[in-house]
């Protein structure tokens, strides 16, 4: 029998799966920056290749979201994100032992089934599986461990390249999911794979409003699609500005505490408002942060990454626990996976579309992204409790 934890465990729980997470965030979102170049040098590629086949591997993901969240919310969290783990080892196994392209994007594409199922849209589904509408301590919990998971995986996977190669570093994160983040995730609560009552899901009332749902899907992806450019682009956008290569590399490095740092502030103070209040103080972040480096240029490098960063980290927590506390806890899962469908689409044509108009205007692309926060911001003020 495996081993289980009972949910009054709240740090235990939060703890293996925030490691569970920052494993399945290391392995998939965050190899490209690393394994990207040498994985398409192997075969005679651009990596613009090998981020294309990461791109279509968003699009899968959001295709499986909204099945996987309903799974979650008809049996909970823990055998999903089992079998998230089996996947993404195993898609991690194909790019290993990858003998063509079209093997390498059929990889890419069993890692994008994994994503759908296994990062956080089914942490959040699994949490309040567990927890009902008390998830939103454990949601920044398990987002406070994960955001660490750039600060692991890079270095991580940067050692066993330069120890092995690309193909044994996609190995050695398929043997992580096996023997580490699946037994994490095999610990999470019986109590997660219950069957919600019937009884339950009426007594939550009629279904949200459709426009508050689209409302809060554009907010989503919105503000996705602003992470992942300023993830993609920041150095090049703030030299754009005017700082050096090295001040603009040690203002990017910035954004991980800053991220943590505005998690631990959610956890802490912010805790006590409604999360639609701290969701909108956070989609504001990037758009004064924008006026910031076009009024002050280069010297405004270090604010903009804190400001951005700072917003990206409780928008990351908003995302689970603004569904919960506005629709509350009946079909969760499901609705956590379709509000976010889209975002993933975005997020995979962000480097894409914000590269090109930093090519086109410089240092004036910001205003893309910051009219794109102001919008978010307008959503979410406009969305009641």
């Amino acid at each position: 029998m495996l081993l289980t934890l009972p949910p009054g465990r709240r740090g235990w729980v939060v703890t293996s799966l925030g490691v569970a997470q920052t494993i399945s965030w290391a392995s998939s979102y965050y190899i490209p920056a690393v394994l990207a170049a040498p994985m398409a040098a192997s075969f005679g590629l651009s990596p613009v290749w090998v981020f294309g086949a990461f791109s279509m591997a968003m699009v899968v993901s959001a295709t499986v979201g909204p099945w996987a969240g309903a799974r979650i919310d008809r049996i909970g969290g823990r055998g999903v994100l089992m079998l998230s783990n089996l996947i993404f080892a195993t898609g991690l196994a194909i790019l290993a032992a990858a003998p063509s392209v079209p093997v390498l994007f059929g990889g890419w594409a069993i890692i994008g089934l994994g994503m759908g199922m296994g990062l956080y849209e089914a942490a959040f589904a699994s949490l309040a599986a567990i927890y009902g509408k008390e998830a939103r301590g454990p949601i920044t919990g398990i987002t406070l461990i994960a955001g660490f998971a750039s600060t692991v995986g890079w270095p991580l996977s940067g050692l066993m390249l330069a120890s092995w190669g690309w193909r044994e570093a996609c190995l050695g994160w398929a043997l992580i999911h096996l023997f580490l983040a699946l037994p994490l995730n095999a610990v999470l609560p019986r109590g997660s794979q219950k069957i919600v009552p019937t009884e339950a899901l009426i007594a939550e009332g009629p279904p949200p409003p459709r426009h508050a749902l689209w409302l809060l899907a554009f907010v989503f992806a919105a503000t996705w699609f602003n992470s992942t450019a300023m993830a993609a682009h920041l150095p090049g956008l703030l030299q754009a500005a005017g700082s050096s290569p090295a001040v603009a590399i040690a203002a990017g490095a910035l954004i991980g505490p800053a991220q943590v740092a505005a998690r631990v502030l959610e956890f802490g103070l912010l805790r006590r408002f409604h999360p639609l209040a701290s969701a909108r103080l956070a989609a504001s972040s990037h758009p004064v942060a924008a006026i910031c480096l076009l009024v002050l240029g280069g010297p405004a490098a270090y604010a903009f990454a804190l400001l951005h960063g700072a917003g990206n980290g409780i928008l990351t927590i908003a995302k689970g626990t603004l569904p919960l506390a506005l629709f509350g806890q009946s079909g969760y899962g499901a609705r956590l996976g379709w509000l976010n469908a889209p975002a993933r689409i975005l997020q995979a044509a962000a480097p894409l579309v914000f590269g090109a108009a930093l090519a086109a205007w410089g240092l004036n692309a910001i205003w893309l992204t910051a009219g794109i926060g102001v919008l978010a911001t307008a959503a979410l003020l406009v969305l009641r409790r």
